[in-house]
């Protein structure tokens, strides 16, 4: 084709790209991070791992009844210990899930009162009582009562209603828990319960239909327009199941709709359990690995000051947001996405108004845009940026144009004042001033140079504190270098040390001294040698001595691979002592062709391993490998997953229960991360399991110094 031919063809004008408008100057309210919920998240104490869980802000967990039948984890009173721990505001107890059909088979109201009442009493008799929320039905209007909800189920909802104050009287109670957004036997039921003082103090129901999607804001306006006509206050409301069947569970552009709609509607809502227990509804993978969904709820969680009004190009479409002002930090943030996937990419521009009402940020700011992508089940190789540059403000506002985002992927804009010399750098490499910070840590502007990002300083005032807590992600399991670029000058006018103690993952690693820095201008970068779990991590930098004198200025944190020993001991060892029925068995997928299984079911059946050494008394990292592929009883569309515990123990001291997520194929190997306190020299790690279940299969045991 000639040239001339060529430019005789007619062209297509490209779209406009969309607008999604953040308003700084109109705030909508405290952050509540509602849409932070899971149905069925967590499965046992560890399963997912803590660190995951408490990087996501969670609200609430939704989980079976104590003791029930239902699955063969996630009972409501086993994870409230961690749940808590992470920072979970309350935990619903689904209590029909006492029985083990699915659909709940229906033995008749007094049996259920039965059940009802051995439940509350466990309930009342328990340390975390308090953030318990009783959920008496899932599902009526098609479980047990199906067309039946004005008659029969209200008549039973009473009866269970009376039943569970009367043996708690300060039960939260929560329901009818329909199926969907049923409008008129939602004003019937809130009608009958008014007038026979039975009403819930949660009012519960499901969103798992396309309807989500058009009609959120038109069910939650009439919801709230019910109450004010049958003169009920508002109620707490709780979405506790949400997300389609297939198409929404893990998928960070159709997540970012629930996200932004169930937050500025500030109510709650529980990730749908479509799949398996204990990995956060798609989350999480292989316990501590983070899908490309886990960012965006990490993202939602570090929102922090208040959220702003967020207009998108429609009330219905898929492209929606949400966004916070912090003045304190001086940040706007805005998480967004959701653009049709079957659109492919779209262009979009965000436009940040209201600036007046933000003055700190200046006249021309600095914006930094990353995105996540889908990872369906695996792990993610987590946020990428996608750009960054500084934009005028014209008007009171900002505009920031983004070409080529994937319908199915999130994006995270963090706007900040521009006092940044050099960009963010490499996905490795978190900002300090983008960390949570606690304590008199805080975020500082300008006057310094040299530094990549804004700073924050750390650490002064006898009687405060400073914390600064990185959350990052390695590929796997091994050696790492934590390079911490810090300033620290000179104190009453000469050069000072300084001392910060950093923790991983919750739990204190080592002290640290920084070298002091001729003056606050000059950057200095210390280097500590760590052993990491794969997935995240949690790194944080205590000032801890209480005194002016540790006061430091962070830059950011690097996290680079690194070398250093790990010593491997096959489980299936000629030297291993095995007890019992515990037996080597061929496996062409473990290491060495063989592991050890059938440990456990009674205390006799045991795996040691014998002369594991090491040249100095302390806590080691011991990396497990292991096969577990368990699963009881069937269900509709559930896997019924078991996570296998073990009791270790150490030269024959007290045993340590841990569990050990499903790896869903008996020849597929994950790994877990154990600490265990070793003498200098030889010692015994013995595998065991006391109880009826049997400990996973083990392939093999790593050791490792936590530190380099």
């Amino acid at each position: 084709m000639t040239a001339a031919m060529v430019t005789a063809v007619p062209t297509q004008a490209a779209a406009a790209p969309s607008q999604l408008v953040v308003d700084l100057a109109a705030n909508t309210g405290a952050l509540r991070y509602g849409a932070t919920g899971f149905l069925y998240g967590l499965g046992d104490e560890g399963i997912p791992n803590q660190t995951m869980l408490a990087a996501l802000r969670p609200q609430v967990a939704a989980q079976k009844a104590p003791d029930g039948l239902q699955h063969p984890n996630g009972d409501a009173l086993k994870i409230a210990p961690m749940f808590k721990r992470a920072g979970g505001r309350e935990i619903q107890i689904y209590m029909q899930d006492i029985y083990q059909s699915w659909p709940y088979e229906n033995l008749g109201i007094a049996d259920y009162l039965s059940k009802v009442d051995a439940m509350v009493r466990k309930v009342v008799a328990d340390p975390h009582r308090s953030s318990y929320v009783y959920v008496p039905f899932n599902e009526p209007d098609w479980i047990w009562y199906g067309n039946d909800l004005r008659g029969r189920f209200l008549a039973d909802w009473k009866t269970v209603f009376q039943r569970i104050r009367s043996i708690d009287p300060g039960a939260r109670i929560a329901g009818p828990n329909f199926a969907s957004y049923r409008s008129a036997d939602l004003r019937a039921f809130l009608t009958f319960a008014r007038d026979n003082g039975v009403l819930p103090d949660v009012m519960a129901w499901h969103e798992l239909d396309d309807s989500f999607y058009t009609s959120w804001q038109d069910h939650f306006d009439d919801y709230r327009g019910i109450e004010r006509s049958l003169g009920i206050s508002p109620r707490q409301i709780s979405i506790n199941e949400y997300g389609r069947s297939s198409g929404d569970l893990g998928v960070p552009g159709n997540l970012v709709q629930f996200v932004a709609k169930f937050e500025a509607s500030k109510v709650d809502g529980c990730l749908a359990y479509w799949t398996t227990a204990g990995g956060l509804n798609d989350l999480v993978t292989r316990n501590n690995q983070a899908t490309g969904a886990w960012w965006l709820y990490k993202w939602y969680g570090e929102l922090t000051g208040h959220t702003v009004a967020v207009t998108p190009p429609s009330q219905s479409g898929s492209l929606q947001g949400v966004a916070a002002l912090d003045a304190a930090k001086q940040q706007a943030r805005v998480v967004f996405g959701g653009n049709n996937p079957a659109s492919g990419t779209y262009d979009t521009n965000v436009v940040v108004r209201g600036l007046g009402a933000a003055p700190y940020l200046g006249s021309t700011v600095h914006a930094t845009v990353w995105g996540v992508d889908a990872s369906g089940l695996n792990p993610s190789t987590g946020p990428y940026v996608v750009a960054e540059g500084d934009f005028a403000s014209g008007g009171g506002q900002v505009t920031i144009p983004l070409t080529g985002l994937k319908g199915t992927s999130a994006y995270h804009v963090i706007v900040t004042p521009n006092k940044d010399l050099t960009a963010t750098g490499p996905s490795s490499r978190y900002q300090a001033e983008y960390a949570r910070l606690d304590g008199s840590a805080r975020i500082t502007h300008g006057g310094n140079t040299g530094y990549s990002g804004t700073y924050f300083v750390e650490g002064y005032g006898a009687s405060t504190s400073a914390s600064t807590k990185f959350v990052v992600t390695v590929p796997s399991d091994g050696y790492y270098n934590l390079g911490l670029r810090y300033s620290a000058g000179p104190y009453s006018g000469a050069p000072a040390n300084r001392s910060v103690r950093l923790r991983l993952n919750g739990a204190d690693l080592t002290d640290r001294t920084l070298p002091g820095t001729p003056d606050w201008n000059t950057w200095n970068t210390a280097t500590t040698k760590v052993f990491l779990p794969a997935g995240i991590n949690q790194v944080e930098v205590n000032a801890y001595a209480g005194d002016d004198r540790d006061a430091v200025n962070l830059d950011y944190l690097d996290v680079t691979p690194a070398t250093g020993t790990v010593t491997t001991y096959e489980a299936e060892a000629a030297g291993n002592a095995l007890g019992g029925t515990a037996v080597r068995v061929d496996d062409a997928a473990a290491s060495g062709g063989r592991y050890v299984g059938w440990v456990g079911a009674g205390a006799a059946n045991t795996l040691g391993f014998t002369n594991v050494t090491v040249p100095a008394a302390g806590r080691y990292r011991m990396v497990v490998a292991y096969a577990n592929a368990e699963v009881v009883g069937d269900h509709a569309y559930n896997n019924n997953i078991v996570d296998r515990g073990a009791d270790i123990r150490v030269n024959g001291g007290a045993s340590k229960r841990v569990y050990f997520r499903n790896t869903f194929g008996w020849s597929n190997y994950h790994t877990t991360v154990v600490d265990v306190d070793l003498a200098a020299g030889a010692n015994t790690i013995t595998f065991g399991n006391a109880s009826s279940g049997y400990a996973p299969n083990i392939d093999l045991i790593r050791i490792a110094a936590p530190l380099g």
